[in-house]
C-alpha cells in the first residue's frame, strides 16, 4: 500500500529538483562566467558561482532520482537561505519592480526542509540504494 505522506514527497522531490536542474542548466547556458560576475557584484566570490551551478544541476538530477535527496535538500536550503538575504529580501516579498521578490525562494526553502527532515518518498533510489537487509 502507497503511503500518502511518501507519495507527496515524491511530487515535491521531483518538482524541487527538476526546478533547480533548469535553473543550474541555465546558469551554464547563459554564460558562467556572467553568473560569476553576478556573485562578484553581490560581494560573493566569483567560483561560488560555479559551486551553485554545480549544486543546482548535480544536485537537481540526483533529487529527481531520489539519489542523496537528504544532503541535496540541506545543500538546497544553504543556496536559498544566500539567495533570499543578499538578492532578493531587498525586494520584498513579492518584489519591488525592478527584481523578483522571495517567494518563490522562500517556498522552495520550505520544500528543500521538509525534504531534509522526512528524507523518505517513493521511487527514490536511496529507497534501493539503502534497502535494509532485514527488509
Amino acid at each position: 500500500m502507497i503511503n500518502k505522506h511518501e507519495g507527496a514527497a515524491t511530487v515535491l522531490r521531483v518538482i524541487l529538483g527538476v526546478t533547480f536542474l533548469i535553473h543550474g542548466a541555465a546558469k551554464f547556458q547563459g554564460g558562467i562566467g556572467n553568473t560569476a560576475g553576478f556573485f562578484e557584484s553581490l560581494g560573493l566570490p566569483g567560483f561560488s558561482a560555479y559551486i551553485v551551478a554545480l549544486i543546482e544541476l548535480v544536485g537537481g538530477l540526483a533529487m529527481v532520482l531520489g539519489v542523496g535527496t537528504r544532503i541535496n535538500s540541506i545543500l538546497f536550503a544553504i543556496v536559498l537561505a544566500v539567495a533570499i538575504v543578499k538578492v532578493k529580501l531587498a525586494g520584498g516579498f513579492l518584489g519591488n519592480g525592478q527584481m523578483a521578490g522571495y517567494e518563490l525562494d522562500l517556498t522552495l526553502l520550505a520544500m528543500s526542509i521538509f525534504l531534509a527532515i522526512t528524507n523518505k518518498s517513493l521511487f527514490a533510489l536511496d529507497n534501493v540504494i539503502f534497502q535494509s537487509k532485514n527488509a
